[in-house]
């Protein structure tokens, strides 16, 4: 598919949160430390979970490993919109050119997408650990493994490009003020001037069939878990059952229900303080938090954190 764009836009102006506050200066400060503290935290951690599970043969495990690879699309995830807000906010600047904007969308959407598949993979990992854990080790070899997760990848691909391709192939007619501080396909739909009925459907559409065969799947993995759960006669075994499962519908629950009500909800019905806070939920809340939820209850990422050089001096400060 040919990306051709039948106006002249070389750019695109993003409104972001400018709107909202009329003390620009003030505002640009604080927006710039709220984003900083945020990009600093969300890689710090993500780095930490990698870092602890790779140095601690003990945790090489294929629940760590899809472990990392879902922190390594943490990472990716707030890399791709966070920087250029903040280099925006300094320079006091609110464009972005055609070619970053298409590029904020693929990767945006290459990441979304991997991060469902991947949760997905992650359940199932869970399904056969508990409920069939004499077949465990046959199950999820590590060719198994390698497999599941390439899936999620090659799947955030394929979605993306879907997305990316059907939003940029439309000529834009309506103005290139984007009402978002980063490249947002809802709002770059309200630009086009064509009959963008259908992707105004399509995008909703595919979105939705991606998160509901995850939310499906996911679904059927932890009704039988749960059931699996139940039968366990002690009280400990059930205790230790749920910690291991609660961190992933915790981080699976974030994800999805501020990405359902960001993209499929109509956007002709869109309000910009709504959005924009829908945006910082779904776009940097789940890399800040997911690290925070999956290391909070699991004893072994504590163990692993405490070997790490330099982790008592961190922890004392």
């Amino acid at each position: 598919m040919e990306w051709k764009n039948e106006t002249s836009i070389t750019k695109f102006i993003l409104l972001g949160f400018v709107n909202l506050n009329e003390v620009q200066i003030l505002f640009y400060t604080l927006y710039f430390i709220l984003f900083l503290v945020i990009y600093l935290a969300a890689p710090m951690e993500n780095l930490l979970i990698i870092t602890a599970i790779a140095l601690d043969h003990h945790l090489h495990t294929p629940m760590y490993f899809f472990l990392i690879n879902l922190s390594v699309i943490d990472l990716g995830s707030i890399s791709v919109n966070i920087p250029k807000s903040m280099a925006n906010s300094l320079t006091h600047s609110r464009s972005i050119s055609y070619a970053g904007c298409v590029a904020q969308v693929s990767f945006f959407i290459f990441f979304l997408g991997a991060n469902f598949f991947l949760l997905t993979v992650m359940a199932y990992d869970r399904y056969v650990a508990i409920c069939q854990p004499l077949h465990y080790e046959r199950v999820m070899n590590r060719r198994a493994c390698v497999q599941m997760a390439a899936s999620a990848w090659i799947c955030g691909s394929l979605n993306s490009a879907l997305h990316t391709g059907n939003t940029f192939a439309l000529p834009f007619c309506g103005g290139n003020m984007v009402e978002q501080f980063f490249c947002e396909i809802p709002k770059l739909l309200k630009l086009t001037c064509s009959d963008s009925y259908l992707s105004e459907v399509q995008v909703p559409f595919f979105s939705a069939c991606l998160v509901l065969s995850c939310f499906v799947l996911i679904t059927f993995s932890y009704v039988q878990i749960f059931k699996t759960v139940l039968r366990i006669p002690s009280e400990q075994g059930r205790q230790k059952a749920f910690s291991i499962c609660l961190p992933h519908l915790i981080v699976f629950s974030l994800s999805v229900f501020s990405g359902i009500f960001a993209y499929l909800k109509p956007i002709s019905s869109a309000t910009l303080g709504l959005d924009l806070m829908l945006a910082l939920l779904y776009s940097m809340l789940p890399p800040v938090m997911n690290p925070v939820i999956y290391s909070m209850r699991n004893k072994d990422i504590k163990a692993a954190l405490r070997k790490l050089p330099g982790w008592m001096l961190f922890a004392k400060n």
